[in-house]
């Protein structure tokens, strides 16, 4: 039996995209899909990364970190029309900035260089998003989720501090501390960046909440790193996602002190104060 693409309907505005997009043998789409990947010295991993992405989406933006490789001229020889960005500044979270930036495309998609990210499963974060999520959060912890490069203190880190962010903020993550995640441009407007270090993912995860906006979690499978060694260390990254935690806390709260305390709330007199200066003023 045949099947029919149907383009997908989303009320985000008009698509800067002339034509549909088959990104499977029943969907079709219009926006523009734009894959944001930070990369450092990387360039033995690449070719496993890019081999993975589907050929539907609309560019690929490299945010190279000063590679003294050579990850530029491998992901060009892959992917011809790459779009380059030279970070500037230094971590991972300054990298998705810039990347965030630098794109074009309606949906933005994150992925890391380090191999352990299945390019296939994007077609689930895109489908979630026309679908009606503002925000499709990556989880290895999901019902049809995995990781193969979580130490038991890994996991039990990343299991405490989800805890904390989804009776602090309200949310309902299984993962917390994983950048596989896809979202629509407009979501930026709603959650400013302003995280240089591997805590990016937190803050973005955390502020998506604040922010009301729609989540989807997908259930994705982590790989282990193919070459190289990771920079991620477990107690030291742990205290900075905490920090990051307890300030997004503390602005909360700080937010709902200002709203209390307005000075327009301040101003207004109840009835019975009021009646008693007109009484006044009467006499």
């Amino acid at each position: 039996m045949s099947s029919v693409l149907r383009p997908a309907t989303t009320d985000h505005g008009p698509s800067a995209a002339s034509k549909y997009r088959p990104i499977s043998s029943h969907l079709a789409i219009t926006p523009p899909v734009s894959v944001v990947i930070p990369a450092m010295n990387e360039a033995e991993n690449l070719p496993y990364v890019f081999k993975t992405l589907p050929d539907w989406i609309h560019e690929v933006v490299l945010v190279d970190g000063n590679s003294t490789d050579d990850t530029v001229e491998v992901a060009r020889g892959l992917w011809p029309d790459v779009k380059v960005v030279e970070q500037r500044g230094k971590g991972k979270g300054d990298a998705l900035i810039t990347g965030f930036e630098a794109c074009s495309g309606d949906i933005i998609v994150m992925v890391d260089a380090d191999g352990s990210a299945d390019g296939n499963e994007i077609v689930s974060y895109v489908s979630a998003l026309v679908s009606g999520a503002d925000f499709a959060k990556g989880s290895r912890f999901a019902n049809g989720g995995g990781t193969d490069d979580m130490t038991f203190i890994r996991k039990l880190g990343n299991w405490a501090l989800c805890t904390i962010v989804n009776r602090k903020f309200g949310a309902r993550y299984t993962d917390l501390c994983y950048g596989y995640n896809a979202f629509w441009r407009h979501c930026l407007d709603k959650i400013s960046l302003d995280c240089t270090g591997f805590e990016i993912e937190t803050l973005i995860n955390i502020r998506v909440v604040k922010a009301g906006l729609k989540v989807q979690e997908i259930p994705s499978h982590e790989y282990l790193r193919i070459h190289g060694t990771s920079n991620l260390r477990a107690v030291r990254d742990g205290i900075r996602v905490l920090k990051v935690i307890l300030k997004e806390r503390s602005n909360r709260r700080e937010l709902r002190r200002q709203e209390h305390h307005s000075p327009m709330l301040d101003t207004v007199q109840p009835a019975s104060a009021r009646l008693d200066s007109v009484q006044g003023e009467v006499s």
